[in-house]
């Protein structure tokens, strides 16, 4: 029986998730760019007709758009797209052009675009450092306690006893490595290495694929070693610890990230499995239903994947902006004006079709297409 949340419990979850995000992100933006003295004519959250607002003393314009699937700062002389300066520019007097984005070097032009992104990293590594300083952290060691019969780990020949040292390409040193390995790569082939009473072995492992579902009817797909430890190990976390373990995470979960886009790009994973804002939506109504701590879990993954997202170098995203900087740096000048111009509209275009793209998908997700076509039918 399934147990999915109202719809204004969905509609509450998705504003309370992506809202704090989005300002975070830019507040990163913000505070890099007061910190070297450009000033902001406006920092939205959301885009499109202003809903609500005030100016503060400093002029910035801070204010709510309608479609809140986003939002932005808009530096004095970041007059377009691409970030080219424009005649208005020029023609400003020299002190007030010294508060533009343009005026300034290159290095500090890119620690403003880069900060948006590092402050989502920055905010998931608090999050999962926090939860590790309040819960503690799994240390059992990759020793083969149980084997589940009929099992991926029964077929390739592990034996009770057996440490693991790597999986695939991937060292290990605890368990949950194993799992999370394994939960990405469903019925792929790939090599164990163990220690077996003191001797190095390596076995040809066929990950199972096991279909799941959760109390809100969603089925899922991940893969399954069928091994588990003695006795799980649960170990505290110190205040100094809590940052690194934090860090460690963090970067477990880009390593994800990566792993996803690539199994994407070799066809090992469906494009069908890519979800958007309808998708993020439902889960985030689905995980406030569970309680608090679920909540806070996915908006660290969220601010991760906004972090990291952020940082691809796709023209219009602000590793686009990076890339070109890096192209400037190496070049002693900036890249012309019509190649910017081009780039970013083949990158917002490239963005608007994966946005159609993972709509079809949360469409499709929530049944749309099976009732069309069983209404045509």
């Amino acid at each position: 029986m399934t147990e999915a949340p109202g719809f204004l419990l969905y509609v509450g979850a998705f504003l309370l998730l992506l809202g704090p995000l989005v300002f975070i992100h830019e507040f990163g933006h913000y505070i890099a760019g007061r910190w070297f003295g450009v000033k902001a004519e406006e920092f939205s959250i959301g885009f499109g007709r202003e809903v609500a607002g005030y100016t503060d003393a400093r002029g910035t314009r801070w204010k709510f758009g309608w479609l809140p699937l986003g939002g932005y700062v808009k530096f004095a002389g970041d007059m377009n797209p691409a970030s080219q300066p424009s005649a208005e520019w020029l023609q400003l007097p020299p002190s007030e052009r010294a508060k533009t984005f343009q005026a300034k070097p290159l290095w500090q032009r890119a620690v403003i675009v880069a900060a948006g992104p590092f402050i989502n990293l920055a905010l998931a590594v608090l999050i999962l450092g926090g939860f590790a300083l309040a819960y503690g952290q799994s240390t059992t060691p990759p020793v083969v306690g149980v084997i589940e019969s009929n099992s991926a780990a029964a077929k390739a020949g592990l034996r009770i006893g057996d440490r693991i040292t790597r999986i695939g390409d991937k060292g290990v040193d605890r368990f949950d490595d194993l799992r999370m390995y394994a939960a990405m790569r469903p019925g792929e082939t790939t090599a164990i290495d163990i220690v077996r009473d003191g001797r190095p072995v390596s076995l040809p492992l066929t990950i199972s694929v096991l279909r799941e579902g959760d109390r809100f009817g969603n089925e899922f797909k991940v893969g399954r070693i069928g091994i588990g430890p003695s006795a799980p190990v649960w170990s505290p976390v110190s205040l100094i610890e809590a940052p690194v373990v934090g860090v460690r995470r963090t970067g477990e979960i880009i390593g994800m990230m990566v792993d996803t886009i690539g199994q994407i790009v070799t066809g090992r994973r469906s494009l069908q499995e890519l979800g958007g804002p309808l998708k993020i939506a439902q889960v985030s109504g689905e995980q406030l239903t569970l309680g608090w701590p679920e909540f806070i879990s996915l908006m660290a993954l969220i601010s991760i994947n906004l972090g990291f997202i952020n940082l691809l170098p796709v023209p219009v995203l602000d590793g686009g902006h990076l890339m070109f900087y890096a192209v400037e740096a190496v070049r002693r000048r900036p890249v012309s004006p019509q190649a910017m111009e081009w780039a970013f509209r083949g990158g917002l275009a490239a963005i608007l079709a994966l946005m159609i793209l993972v709509t079809i998908n949360d469409l499709g997700a929530f049944g749309l297409w099976r009732g069309i076509a069983g209404l045509v039918g």
